[in-house]
């Protein structure tokens, strides 16, 4: 199996992550002298804002802007191939860059978007889910009416879980780097070379907006931006299992497991309490986290570092389902029970942590606590 990156190959990566920064500085820079870019129309908009000041929201202009333009570098075939899903995501990323502006887009025309852009990409390219993983019940994907349906809700859940987690400084970016690294990696392991590459010039493009993104925010994602990565990477995955036909659906699925899990929690805990599914809470795991980081060590006062350090002490979880995915990619069995443990963890943890930080407040020494006021949560808006 040839697979190897010549070195202009590995410089054209790099450039591709300057690219990306590049961008990201530029909006930086000149959002200060226009309110909409520098986050003044949306600075209180969101139930789960978590920062203290305006921040501009068009991150993703960088993600997309150096997506679109390394990819038409790419080598005709590859370009030929993969550019449908590269154009069917600029509506969606419209759509998002229209609500990050303040244009007050609702999340029924933002899910409506995610779903006529995944149409767009099986028109142009023919692809839709072409296997479940479910012994049996495979060959029922081939079937358009019933394929193209349940690509549409894949493809649009995971859009949305991106933007669900897309709470704390680097977050979305950490997540989208793994699962594209692990794509990459069961890309290459399943013989398919051109998914490899693909997936690390995503990760590159990535990269180059998390230097401005991690550690303090300087710059945020936005729902275009986060938007941007769910889609892709949905696709991405798509488009492995219809050129890799070893590969599992399960250890696909465990390569974006953080965003899908976090969306399926989400609307189980609305539904529970009877809220509508679109209705936006700050019960998500990052935000817990953040909080008992606030509550239980460092003070409401340090937000700024609790914010970041949430993605740090979160990196581990995010980071071992995709691990475990690019080693099971063509076990589909033992993929499934990955899945169903990594879930079972992550419900009972998430169902521990008001525990665990009741405790810790009440150790004599050692862990700060005081009482946090309803003021504290309020910040400006992230997703």
């Amino acid at each position: 199996m040839p697979l190897s990156i010549s070195i202009s190959g590995d410089w054209r990566l790099i450039a591709i992550a300057i690219l990306s920064a590049a961008f990201t500085v530029m909006v930086v820079a000149i959002s200060p002298r226009m309110p909409r870019f520098y986050g003044h129309t949306a600075i209180k908009s969101s139930i789960q804002a978590i920062h203290l000041r305006p921040t501009p929201r068009v991150g993703g202009v960088a993600i997309f802007g150096a997506v679109g333009v390394s990819a038409t570098l790419l080598q005709q075939d590859l370009w030929g191939s993969y550019s449908g899903i590269i154009i069917g995501g600029v509506l969606l990323f419209v759509v998002g860059l229209l609500e990050d502006l303040g244009f007050g887009v609702s999340p029924t025309k933002r899910l409506l978007a995610a779903i006529g852009s995944s149409l767009i990409v099986i028109l142009l390219t023919g692809l839709w889910l072409p296997r479940l993983g479910i012994p049996g019940a495979d060959h029922l994907a081939s079937y358009a009416m019933i394929g193209v349906p349940l690509t549409l809700i894949v493809t649009a859940g995971v859009t949305n879980g991106f933007n669900l987690i897309d709470g704390v400084n680097g977050m979305a970016g950490l997540t989208a780097i793994g699962a594209a690294f692990s794509l990459s990696a069961i890309s290459a392991t399943g013989g398919n070379s051109e998914l490899w590459e693909l997936n690390l010039i995503f990760v590159a493009a990535v990269a180059g907006f998390c230097l401005l993104n991690f550690p303090f925010g300087l710059v945020f994602l936005g729902d275009a931006g986060a938007y941007t990565l769910g889609f892709m990477l949905a696709w991405f995955g798509i488009a492995i299992l219809a050129d890799v036909p070893d590969v599992s659906p399960w250890a696909v699925l465990l390569c974006v497991f953080w965003p899908v899990a976090d969306m399926m929690l989400a609307i189980f805990r609305r539904r529970l309490r009877k809220a509508e599914v679109t209705v936006p809470d700050r019960l998500h795991v990052h935000q817990l986290v953040m909080r008992s980081l606030e509550i239980c060590l460092l003070g409401r006062s340090h937000r700024k570092f609790a914010n970041p350090l949430t993605t740090v002490v979160l990196a581990p979880f995010v980071l071992t389902p995709p691990a475990v995915g690019v080693l099971l990619w063509n076990d589909n069995a033992e993929a499934f029970i990955a899945v169903v443990f990594f879930a079972s963890i992550f419900v009972i943890s998430y169902n521990r942590i008001p525990n665990l930080v009741r405790k810790l407040r009440t150790r004599p020494s050692g862990i700060r606590a005081f009482k946090v006021e309803p003021s504290a949560t309020r910040a400006t808006p992230t997703s």
